[in-house]
């Protein structure tokens, strides 16, 4: 399969090897995403887009089933608020649907954030930018291609078994 997507283009520009997977339907859940991708939910990088302020935005890749710590995020970037980005300014900032986001190919500009947990994975997968579709690499060449990427835990500590 060759499909070119802004993500693919900016993976070629940065001679990134990488394996595109086509899903053969829609796609309902994390689990879901991760077995058709033969990988386990931990594997599967989720690109969350947060709004600081009017037009002021920053992303956070976290592992599929790790949750985004507010806490920790607003404390590291100085703010006391901030919230989800809207489906429609997802949209605009990233060129993306809900669902196909991906840290590479932004029609502008964004602050990337992206948390520790992920490089515990080997080989992880990320949106392609079109809905259907991933792009599996390792986690070792993600990061070298999010070039101003900043790394950090992001994450909230896993929930204890009661």
């Amino acid at each position: 399969m060759q499909e070119e997507t802004p993500v693919t283009i900016a993976l070629d520009g940065f001679n990134i090897p990488y394996r595109l997977i086509k899903h053969p339907g829609l796609i309902k859940s994390l689990e879901q995403a991760a077995r058709q991708r033969g990988q386990r939910p931990e594997q599967v990088v989720r690109s969350l887009l947060f709004r600081l302020g009017e037009d002021e935005f920053v992303m956070v890749l976290v592992a599929g089933p790790d949750q985004v710590s507010w806490p920790a995020l607003r404390h590291y970037l100085g703010q006391s608020r901030l919230t989800m980005a809207s489906q429609e300014e997802v949209m605009r900032i990233t060129g993306y649907q809900v669902g196909a986001v991906s840290p590479f190919g932004f029609p502008q500009p964004v602050r990337l954030l992206v948390d520790e947990g992920i490089m515990a994975e080997e080989e992880v997968s990320i949106g392609s930018g079109v809905r259907g579709l991933a792009v599996i690499l390792r986690s070792q060449d993600l990061l070298r291609g999010l070039v101003n990427a900043e790394t950090g835990q992001f994450r909230s500590p896993p929930a204890r078994n009661r």
